[in-house]
């Protein structure tokens, strides 16, 4: 009994040194991850935000109807008009 429990132990101990190698050998053969920098970043233009003065939502400048001095999401939104503030 004693034997087997020793080429037991033998064989768990050969397997975790196997995996912590692998482990090792897949680490050397990657590239370090390199940090984003700034140049290759894409370059996004950031846009105004209006709020539709019926629901609130905000939304783009640009996707937003310019009505009678007001913002709205739907021209929909325009027709029923500002909704009172609470």
């Amino acid at each position: 009994m004693g034997k087997a429990l020793f080429w037991t132990g033998v064989f768990f101990v050969v397997i975790f040194i196997t995996r912590l190698l692998a482990v090792h050998a897949a680490k050397k053969r990657q590239p370090p991850p390199q940090a984003p920098s700034q140049a290759n970043a894409p370059v996004t233009d950031s846009e105004a935000m209006v709020r539709c003065a019926h629901c609130g939502v905000h939304l783009p400048r640009s996707e937003a109807s310019l009505i009678e001095q007001n913002t709205w999401c739907t021209p929909a939104h325009a027709k029923l008009g500002a909704r009172p503030q609470d």
